[in-house]
């Protein structure tokens, strides 16, 4: 078998068998087949596709480049959520307590942001001494005895998608939807999930725009879930705007923080009780939405949910006194206040735009390596179909450079739209 065969094979839109996909990540990975032959092969999935059974060998083969993760001794089901990414997005923070504290132990793997997209690891870093680099041992073992583990990717865990990612990257193939599907899936499945909840972002803030190409992708993700034998479901969440109101590191951490005491927007509140209900129905907690839901809630009301994030804190090293204290959390030196410039519903805010201002501010990173500001970022204190008057406030900069707090209110301002009609609020789930 020749690696030259296989991407000719795909390049002819042929359907490549199992052998060839495992021979070609094998080859990838131990570095018989070269960068430019995957490049070459990366650019063929990209413009002929996959179907789902070949994206399902791929998703499988880059799983078992590196250890899988087996945790049957640990746990009667593992349960994993995933976020395809977006600006506000600090669900997992908030959803991972509720569903502990109901009894189903969870442990997940995120990762960090890049681009306009937070990420979960960013964020939770912004607690003094919080470890996110816990060993495979350590992970399953703080599963087993605490029932909560929210850590990085260990090194070990499919290695073949580490590789290709940082490929695609430089080669213009990060659109393709097979290769995003088996990115994310394979990862689950090397980290040891048995059911998956799939949270699949649509809108201006979201990779996949357009709702058909978010379906396309939920719909794959769904399916190589099935093949693989793992119980999986995708909800389709709207990205046009900010999820709930802080975008930045400490800001999310304190709204996640707030939320779990049962305050929080009301939209970031919903969208966690939404996706808590169906990780419990997957994991066999709850029999219906309707139960999975009044557990979250109730896991709100009674306080475990807030006490299960203190125990993860604690036993990653975390300092819990920001937990309990959330004023002790960096602040920035700058916090501006920005009013309506005048009257009118607001039509659209920008999610893209106040991604990408955040970055620029300071709280993500243009490429990976670039150190984070966990303090700067924006409170958003409307939602699309709000209506104002002028010279209320709009949203707050939290920033620790003057000029780039200029910046960012031009960015703010032109990401918010009004109109002198009233507008329908955006729906939080599509289907």
């Amino acid at each position: 078998m020749r690696a030259v065969d296989i991407i000719i094979k795909k390049r002819d839109k042929r359907q490549l068998t199992t052998a060839e996909i495992e021979f070609f990540v094998r080859g990838f990975t131990n570095g018989d087949i070269p960068d430019y032959q995957a490049s070459a092969f990366a650019m063929a999935v990209m413009l002929n596709g996959m179907t789902p059974t070949e994206t399902t060998d791929l998703t499988l083969a880059m799983a078992h480049s590196g250890q899988v993760l087996d945790l049957s001794d640990v746990v009667d089901i593992a349960v994993d959520k995933h976020s395809s990414g977006g600006v506000g997005d600090k669900t997992s923070i908030s959803v991972l307590p509720m569903v502990a504290a109901c009894g189903l132990p969870v442990g997940k793997m995120s990762g960090r942001g890049l681009g306009f997209s937070g990420g979960t690891l960013d964020k939770l870093e912004s607690i003094p001494g919080y470890r996110v680099d816990l060993t495979t041992d350590e992970f399953k073992k703080q599963l087993k005895e605490k029932g909560i583990v929210l850590t990085g990717q260990s090194l070990d865990l499919a290695p073949a998608d580490g590789k290709m990612y940082a490929l695609r990257d430089v080669t213009g193939t990060v659109p393709s939807i097979p290769l995003i599907a088996s990115s994310i899936m394979c990862k689950k499945i090397a980290a040891g999930a048995q059911a998956v909840v799939l949270d699949v972002k649509t809108g201006l803030g979201a990779f996949m725009q357009t709702m058909d190409e978010a379906r396309e992708l939920a719909d794959l993700m769904v399916a190589i879930g099935r093949l693989a034998g793992r119980k999986t479901v995708a909800l389709l969440s709207d990205m046009n705007q900010p999820l709930g109101a802080a975008v930045g590191n400490a800001l999310e951490v304190i709204e996640a923080i707030e939320t779990l005491h049962g305050g929080g927007p009301a939209d970031f509140r919903e969208h966690c009780l939404h996706v808590a209900a169906h990780v419990l129905v997957l994991g066999q907690c709850a029999k219906d939405l309707n139960e999975g839901r009044a557990m979250a809630e109730k896991a709100i009301a009674d306080g475990s949910a807030l006490e299960k994030f203190r125990v993860l804190v604690q036993a990653q090293g975390g300092d819990v006194s920001f937990v309990d204290d959330m004023s002790r959390f960096e602040r920035a030196k700058y916090v501006e206040v920005v009013n309506a410039p005048r009257n009118g519903f607001i039509s659209q805010i920008h999610a893209r735009i106040v991604g990408e201002a955040s970055v620029a501010l300071g709280a993500g990173r243009a490429k990976k390596g670039d150190p984070v500001d966990h303090a700067v970022g924006f409170v958003i204190h409307k939602k699309v179909g709000d209506q104002v008057q002028k010279g209320e406030p709009l949203l707050e900069i939290h920033a620790n450079d003057e000029e780039k707090l200029v910046e960012a209110r031009k960015a703010l301002l032109s990401a918010h739209q009004l109109v002198d009609e009233s507008v329908p609020p955006l729906p939080l789930f599509y289907e």
